[in-house]
């Protein structure tokens, strides 16, 4: 039988939770733009072959114009250490503020990529180039590929797998910061033996 829930609307607005939060770099040394972050929480995943994500922004923001000339950005992805760097670099313009040099932030050269840096204090980064703007209303959609990822090596375990938990990875929920929970599952996992789940630790 199934449960008795209210439910209560809230209208049409954009209540999809958690998303990624990340920090997207870019910079346009032949016009003198400085490397700049913008946070942004509205990218996912659309294609894995070729790999490609997007990234909504909207047109007034400093950074829509310089990707949109260069064609290329990083997307780093934020752990516990960077946060607060992170809530900085999506509340302050590029405009008038050094957002590396304010938040201590070391900018590095992304594989791939001519121009657009890269956080090294990042556990890992997406090097990034646009294929498409989409004008959606109040933001512009960016269709990009993914070029190339690297990941730093202190996240990687001696049998060459990822360690995600390391990273201390950061969601975006609503407005506010979150950290990620312990593993729950993986992709699967609904229908592995109990011997895949031993082996993945969630089976004593």
């Amino acid at each position: 039988m199934a449960k008795n829930v209210n439910f209560r609307s809230i209208g049409p607005t954009t209540y999809l939770s958690p998303v990624p939060v990340v920090m997207l770099g870019c910079a346009d040394p032949e016009a003198g733009v400085r490397p700049n972050l913008i946070t942004v929480a509205w990218t996912g995943v659309v294609c894995s072959k070729p790999p490609m994500i997007s990234v909504s922004i909207r047109k007034e923001r400093y950074s829509h114009g310089i990707i949109s000339k260069t064609g290329e950005f990083t997307l780093n992805l934020t752990g516990q250490a960077i946060s607060r760097a992170t809530d900085f670099c999506g509340v302050k313009s590029g405009r008038d503020t050094d957002k590396f040099a304010a938040m201590g932030l070391t900018p590095i050269p992304a594989p791939g990529l001519d121009c657009a840096p890269a956080v090294a204090e990042a556990p890992a980064f997406l090097s990034c180039k646009v294929q498409q703007i989409i004008e959606l209303g109040s933001h512009d959609l960016f269709l990009a590929q993914v070029v190339d990822v690297n990941v730093a090596e202190e996240y990687f375990t001696e049998s060459g797998s990822i360690d995600e938990e390391a990273m201390q990875l950061v969601g975006y929920v609503h407005g506010k910061y979150r950290a990620m929970s312990d593993v729950l599952g993986f992709f699967g996992y609904s229908v592995a033996s109990d011997e895949a789940l031993r082996r993945r630790g969630l089976k004593g």
